[in-house]
């Protein structure tokens, strides 16, 4: 016998009480300064995948969703929503970004040199007591010495497609936040949607691409991790004004090309650039870009990853924890239509097996029915 669920209004208010507890113990609520200044990687994950930049609202989004980084998303993605929009920013320059951390695993001497800054890569990957905070030496002075894009060291010898190709021109990119999305895309509306894009999913779809899912094979040209600024175009004023810095991470990722009729055999790119600390996602977005840009290099669609539509409906998270999350709200009406329709079929299978000769079988719920009597 199924019933409905009863409690109504008290019983989502209960729940919310529960959800608001934060567990069993008296100990003092984390700050929400502590989630930001402590929990970065996970902060600019927030923060990219919201599409929104304030460490503050992405730290206090993840005390409000109990660590749940999805929940975290919906709720900043949500909050941005309500807020007005004054313009645009003009490109951030990531020429000229100065680095935090900058490696290349094309060229061990590249100019400007290799900084290896804060990572995970050296670690040992052993739980240590979380107070041994070891000590870190002052930092060196800065040298003023340019760090020119290793793309644009290739680019001088046209080892490289070209950043912007003969004729190209630099429109006005749609704004998938506002307007719906179209297929086929353009690369700066596919870079969006990878840029807010779970984290997860981009990962698997650009390790598929390494595992014979792909015809590509990458090395990471550059990644740069740095605080840049940004430049509001404010016409009132008449020129563009910066408004402040925000740190983000960028990835050029360099992968083989043999070449066809009309182009050279070259090296072709794939970008990634997301808010805060963030490789491992800039990295993914990379791989995928590089593998959507198939139809550009006359390439076979072999592979998921190359695949534009399938990759952009399913990477967003929200979008996807939204549909598979509602599947435990109330679907009554839908389950009883169902349940009739298999009872139906039921009775015609059993009608035609007996019209057929064959000996009956019991009738499932008959024979619950007896066993639980007895």
């Amino acid at each position: 016998m199924y019933v409905a669920v009863k409690g109504g209004e008290k019983a989502i208010a209960n729940a919310h009480a529960l959800l608001a507890k934060r567990g069993e113990g008296a100990h003092e609520r984390i700050l929400l300064e502590q989630v930001r200044d402590q929990m970065g990687v996970l902060v600019a994950r927030v923060m990219s995948e919201g599409s929104l930049y304030d460490p503050d609202l992405a730290a206090k989004a993840l005390l409000q969703a109990q660590g749940d980084v999805l929940e975290a998303i919906t709720l900043v993605r949500s909050y941005r929503t309500t807020l007005p929009r004054f313009g645009t920013t003009a490109p951030l320059d990531t020429g000229s970004l100065p680095s935090e951390r900058r490696v290349s695993a094309t060229f061990k001497d590249i100019p400007g040199g290799q900084q290896l800054g804060a990572t995970f890569d050296y670690t040992h990957r052993l739980l240590v007591d979380e107070l041994a905070v070891p000590e870190v030496p002052a930092p060196e002075a800065d040298v003023d010495e340019p760090m020119p894009r290793v793309t644009d060291l290739l680019g001088a010898g046209a080892l490289i497609e070209p950043d912007r190709p003969e004729g190209w021109t630099d429109p006005d990119p749609g704004d998938l936040t506002r307007e719906p999305t179209t297929f086929p895309m353009t690369r700066a509306e596919r870079l969006q949607a990878l840029a807010r894009g779970d984290e997860g999913f981009l990962l698997s779809l650009g390790y598929s691409t390494q595992r014979g899912f792909g015809n590509t094979h990458p090395f990471v040209g550059e990644v740069r991790v740095g605080e840049v600024e940004v430049v509001f175009d404010a016409p009132e004023i008449g020129h563009e004004i910066p408004i402040g810095r925000i740190e983000v991470t960028e990835c050029q990722m360099v992968n083989q090309f043999t070449g066809s009729a009309d182009r050279p055999p070259q090296f072709t790119r794939g970008y990634g650039l997301v808010f805060g600390r963030g490789e491992r996602k800039a990295m993914s977005m990379s791989l995928v870009d590089r593998a959507l840009r198939r139809d550009e290099f006359g390439e076979r669609e072999v592979s998921p990853a190359q695949d534009e539509e399938f990759v952009i409906e399913h990477a967003d998270s929200v979008q996807a924890a939204g549909f598979v999350e509602h599947l435990k709200l109330p679907h009554y009406v839908d389950f009883q239509a169902e349940l009739v329709l298999i009872r139906t079929l039921n009775e015609e299978f059993r009608a035609r097996r007996a019209a057929a000769g064959a000996p009956e079988e019991a009738d499932p719920e008959t024979a619950r029915e007896k066993e639980d009597a007895r």
